[in-house]
């Protein structure tokens, strides 16, 4: 059965966990810049700058605009970058999307910063980080419009509540789950993603 056509409000827990965080995990494999996708929440960015400091990538590029937030209000690729310099990594191995309000767009705006700065042509690896509960729709996003020759080691921030194994004990996190399973499938059923196998 492919996900589109799924029952969502039929699956167990079992079969949620299975398909939003079995295959998200870190890898080891490095890669040419770590991608962090948009958001104001310190955990992504402690992620980012630990992956760097380890000398998992050479450039973090920060992903996401203020449109969430108010025009008046600070984008969240600037919000990022700040709390990046304060973790030690260089302004100079920073790169800034600017212009992304949502998931599809920060994969397609860091496309072109990726270009600008790289070359498409030159990276093999990405790192990506994001919450535990997005990966799986930020790993369907790039599937979807990156070059298909480009590989991901998905890496989710470190945050305690929210992961595989405890993701609906906190309201909160049960919450974000179940959202962005809904928001996938109706992405998938509008065409913006690709359908994918669901077991």
């Amino acid at each position: 059965m492919m996900f589109s056509e799924v029952n969502l409000d039929n699956l167990s827990r079992q079969q949620i966990t299975s398909f939003m965080f079995d295959s998200i995990g870190d890898d080891g494999k490095d890669g040419e810049c770590i991608l962090v996708f948009g958001a104001k929440t310190i955990h992504r960015v402690q992620k980012a700058a630990r992956l760097y400091h380890n000398k998992r990538a050479p450039k973090i590029l920060v992903s996401g605009s203020a449109a969430r937030w108010g025009k008046e209000e600070e984008s969240e690729a600037i919000w990022m970058k700040n709390h990046l310099l304060n973790f030690g990594v260089p302004e100079e191995d920073i790169l800034l999307e600017l212009e992304a309000a949502n998931t599809t767009e920060n994969v397609i705006a860091s496309l072109m910063v990726l270009q600008r700065s790289f070359g498409l042509n030159h990276i093999n690896r990405l790192l990506i980080v994001s919450s535990p509960y997005h990966m799986k729709r930020c790993h369907l996003t790039l599937t979807t419009y990156m070059p298909d020759w480009i590989s991901y080691t998905l890496c989710p921030d470190d945050r305690e509540s929210g992961q595989g194994d405890n993701w609906w004990k906190n309201d909160r996190e049960n919450a974000r789950v179940m959202k962005e399973l809904h928001s996938m499938q109706k992405y998938v059923q509008k065409g913006i993603l690709e359908d994918l196998p669901f077991q």
